[in-house]
């Protein structure tokens, strides 16, 4: 029998160690998956219930393996289907290869039935890489700079095949002119920066007594070079949400998350400090950096593309982030005086660690979700990998949640899309089937993506060695984030045709796939509920009922903003009481001193915030 075109796409697939693609079938991709049957379903074919979630599990699996992520759909729909996940991909910079179906090429436009311009579709999402493969020849080339480009650059790529065409007789590249051969493979790299930029950078560290360090995603392979760094310094190391499992959260100086869903020690430092250094990170939000003119900055970053966009800073390093302070540690001073700043910034940090335990003790109607998140954190298991869906619940993920070594996580961090916690969770299950995965979603995006996806996992359940996927999901009934969003942005009332929500029986409906469903209505067996979950014997959904007026307060928040809140309660809230009395309860546990009346000096910064 001939090799076919599809054959060739799937033993290419193969000989670049792809093991598993996630897709969803369809007439577009006929020849596709004619070939997966005659390679006997190698790489495996993982069905989603949806395109979309084919692609946020080709995410999930690319962000928990360090390995390029692949999805597959069909013509049209299908293709339309995936660009949500992509886009996910892109925005986070992750590698994913997208393989889509198109017409046959004869009927290319005849406004035929299902015929989309897809070039032009995945021009901005497949901006690095996308091409339409017309005849056999064409095809190592461009599936290995598909794969080159999405690995090298860190971004999703896409290849468009016309039905007909992956039907055709494999012929590969000949020797001779207009034919372009390709050869397999890509060696590692390590890009640094020169010896001037490096001094520079040192100069204005060493200069430095207030010292601040913010890490991403891209710090990830210097864990040793960023901690060594940071007691170099005496610095305080706060964490934008993608590089949550970077460092250690055990660490004193480790102050947390950034940003809206951030902790009062980071807003604390960088509104303090005189110098800021920023390693793998592309965080957007400038207005929690130091204020402009105040601190002078140092910048760490692989990609040019993207280095100094954020802040003023005076050094940009482009390279690698552990071959790049491997060369820098060496040139910074060692004897630095006092530790006045290191000491606060600690303090700062025990201090919040004490809040936000006072916070998830207070009582709620009728369980406090700070309190769920909290109560998960001490049970996990040290290599746990955990996602966070957005929404509320990433408040909780990103404070409540103290990493540790060996433990991963992520979640939707630039593009903040609705949905990705489950499928996010599959992927990672595939990508390490021997560790407990833990999915945080709110009931909103439970509802909207992660339902479904319970199917999948009630489907593949048996290939995972540890078959342990956990999906919590908050149910209050309310479109959480956007709800406080409105009340204390806009002053204006809940608005419940828009924001309240069914009240699905989540634990019901996974007992109907023959998996666990724990349903929690009482806080005092929330602890006992995570414990039943973890000791089951396959994927399980615990569902905990909780209360919408917890309000997810910022580490910046203003008392305009509190007003604003108010208002928007005296307007009509439905939900006023509570609100009131949660966001009061709240908000004064910032302002209680610490146990140990050595932790004052943190309790003196919060107390002039």
């Amino acid at each position: 029998m001939s090799t076919k075109v599809a054959d060739q796409i799937l033993e290419r697939l193969r000989a670049w160690g792809v093991e598993q693609v996630f897709g969803y079938p369809g007439d577009g991709i006929n020849g596709l998956l004619a070939a997966w049957g005659r390679a006997e379903d190698r790489p495996r074919f993982i069905q989603s219930r949806h395109e979309e979630m084919s692609a946020f599990e080709a995410v999930g699996y690319a962000k928990f393996s360090g390995r390029i992520g692949v999805c597959a759909a069909t013509s049209g729909p299908g293709a339309i289907h995936l660009l949500n996940g992509l886009y996910d991909a892109k925005l986070d910079h992750v590698p994913v290869l997208a393989i889509v179906g198109q017409t046959d090429r004869t009927a290319m436009g005849g406004s035929y039935q299902q015929e989309v311009d897809l070039h032009t579709l995945y021009k901005d999402v497949a901006s690095d890489f996308v091409e339409t493969v017309t005849v056999p020849e064409q095809l190592p080339n461009v599936l290995d700079r598909a794969i080159r480009t999405a690995c090298a650059r860190r971004c999703p790529t896409a290849l468009i095949i016309p039905g007909d065409v992956q039907e055709l007789d494999y012929a590969p590249p000949t020797h001779e002119f207009k034919m372009v051969p390709s050869s397999m493979g890509m060696s590692e790299y390590t890009m640094t920066p020169t010896d001037e930029a490096l001094r520079r950078a040192a100069d204005v560290l060493n200069a430095g007594r207030k010292v601040a360090i913010l890490v991403g995603q891209g710090a990830a392979g210097a864990v040793p070079e960023v901690q060594e760094i940071a007691e170099l310094l005496g610095a305080g190391v706060a964490k934008a949400l993608l590089g949550k499992d970077v460092l250690s959260d055990e660490l004193p100086y480790v102050t947390g998350p950034i940003g809206l869903l951030g902790s009062r020690p980071s807003y604390e430092m960088m509104r303090d400090c005189d110098t800021l250094l920023t390693i793998g990170s592309s965080f957007p939000y400038t207005q929690f950096m130091p204020d402009f003119g105040r601190a002078r900055g140092v910048q760490i970053e692989i990609d040019p593309h993207m280095i100094g966009m954020r802040y003023p800073y005076e050094v940009n390093l482009v390279g690698d982030a552990q071959a790049t302070l491997r060369r820098l540690i060496p040139l910074l001073n060692s004897d630095r005086g006092g530790r006045e700043w290191y000491d606060t910034v600690c303090a700062n940090v025990r201090r919040w660690h004490e809040t936000m335990e006072r916070r998830a003790g207070l009582s709620a109607d009728p369980i406090n979700p700070e309190y769920v998140a909290r109560a998960l954190d001490p049970l996990l298991p040290e290599n746990a990998i955990l996602t966070s869906d957005s929404g509320s619940v990433a408040n909780w993920y990103a404070r409540h949640i103290t990493m540790r070594p060996g433990m991963r996580g992520s979640l939707s961090g630039t593009l903040a899309t609705m949905g990705p916690g489950v499928p996010y969770a599959i992927g990672a299950k595939f990508a390490h089937p021997d560790r407990p995965v833990f999915a945080l979603v709110g009931d909103g995006a439970m509802q909207m993506n992660g339902l479904a996806e319970m199917i999948t996992a009630a489907k593949y359940r048996d290939r995972w060695s540890d078959p342990r996927l956990v999906v919590g999901v908050w149910n209050n009934q309310d479109l959480n984030q956007v709800t406080w969003e409105m009340r204390a942005m806009e002053g204006a009332p809940s608005f419940l045709p828009s924001q309240a929500i069914p009240d699905v029986q989540y634990a019901a409906f996974a007992r109907s796939l023959g998996l666990t469903g724990v349903r929690v209505e009482k806080p005092e067996d929330v602890e006992a509920g995570w414990r039943a979950a973890l000791e089951a014997d396959g994927p399980c959904v615990i569902e905990f009922l909780t209360d919408p007026a917890v309000p997810p307060i910022p580490p910046h928040a203003t008392w305009e903003q509190m007003e604003a809140t108010a208002a928007s309660i005296l307007k009509g809230d439905a939900d006023r009481g509570s609100v009131v009395k949660q966001g009061f309860k709240a908000k004064v546990q910032e302002f209680l001193p610490g146990r140990d009346k050595g932790e004052h000096p943190g309790g003196c910064h919060a107390a002039r915030q």
